[in-house]
């Protein structure tokens, strides 16, 4: 499957079209950015951990039920996915106090929460991707009700799966950000990426930052860390 036209370039990630108008290939960059976008940098290599790292998740989460848009990892930055419609909602589920949650309600980070809690934001860098609620969501037509709760089972089992697994490697799943699409038929499922860029990840035993917050907050061994949790997830493969 060859690239065509570009659809579409992120802040992470670069979009082209196939021969296949059903399919897509995403092309993952080292290019790193924080707080909206005023705060931008290159983590190496993070492409090729982001990349490899998302793909196995989605494979895992196939297993258990839910529905992804991976198709074929094609190298070792591209990989060949179903085309969707992405769902202006990002998807915040978190574990843990951290992050935006600390600095929103005045809480320190490290916080356990008794059962985790859900959010979503508007997808729409402009507006700063404000948060809302369900109410929000289908005045503003982004979504409908059944979507809205399908989306939420769909976050809550990747929350279950994926604490499970990251915990089995030492590490904590603090919280993370997920993407839902509408694929042409009108199927939801998972989009975007699950990677150190948008989860936060704590080891267990010490509680180092193995995620993009040690670029975001100047903390240093930023590839280090993504090396680190890729070596996890991997047991050491590179490829």
């Amino acid at each position: 499957m060859e690239k065509r036209e570009q659809l579409y370039e992120g802040k992470a990630k670069k979009v082209y079209a196939t021969d296949d108008p059903a399919l897509c290939i995403v092309s993952y960059k080292d290019d790193a950015t924080a707080f909206n976008g005023l705060k931008k940098g290159t983590i190496v290599g993070k492409g090729v951990v982001n990349n490899h790292m998302t793909n196995l998740m989605m494979r895992l989460l196939e297993t258990k039920g839910v529905p992804t848009h991976f198709v074929e990892e094609l190298s070792e930055r591209d990989t060949l996915v179903k085309k969707v419609k992405i769902v202006p909602l990002e998807v915040i589920v978190r574990n843990v106090s951290a992050g935006s949650f600390s600095k929103r309600y005045g809480v320190e980070e490290g916080i356990v929460f008794e059962s985790p809690t859900l959010e979503f934001s508007y997808k729409n860098d402009e507006l700063g991707d404000p948060l809302l609620n369900t109410y929000h969501a289908l005045a503003l037509k982004l979504a409908t009700k059944e979507e809205i709760a399908l989306i939420e089972r769909y976050a809550f089992t990747v929350n279950d799966v994926l604490k499970e697994y990251f915990l089995s490697l030492g590490v904590k799943l603090i919280d993370f950000k997920l993407e839902f699409g509408k694929t042409a038929d009108g199927t939801i499922v998972l989009a975007d990426e699950i990677s150190p860029d948008t989860c936060r990840f704590w080891d267990a035993k010490t509680n180092e930052k193995l995620d993009k917050d040690r670029f975001r907050r100047d903390m240093g061994g930023v590839e280090d860390a993504y090396k680190e949790i890729f070596k996890r997830v991997t047991g050491g493969s590179q490829t």
